[in-house]
């Protein structure tokens, strides 16, 4: 498989899974269970996305800046500071963990 069949395949798997969101009756969708759940996967998923793009590293899990950089974001989030300031804040303590350790 070529590298523009995978996209195009990809593409329409996409497509074809948001078009089988229509075939989905409404009143499954007005259930409050199915908005616990929905609410439920979406912070699951963005807690493992969020854990595995700090703590992975190929195969092996690994501890450096990037701890440090969720750790100031997530201490900026708690403080309800705004967006740009806890990217800021997260890219600062990361730049300083390296910085002061060039291995981290």
């Amino acid at each position: 498989m070529t590298l523009w069949q995978a996209i195009v395949l990809a593409g329409l798997i996409a497509f074809a899974t948001k078009l089988a969101g229509y075939a989905v009756p409404a009143r499954w969708l007005q259930n409050p269970r199915m908005h616990r759940v929905a609410g439920a996967l979406t912070v699951a998923l963005l807690a493992s996305l969020t854990v595995l793009n700090t703590f992975a590293e190929g195969s092996a899990l690994r501890l450096d800046a990037r701890l440090a950089a969720l750790a100031a974001a997530a201490l900026a989030l708690w403080w309800r500071a705004p967006f740009l300031l806890v990217v800021l804040l997260g890219a600062l303590a990361s730049a300083l963990l390296r910085g002061l350790a060039p291995m981290a």
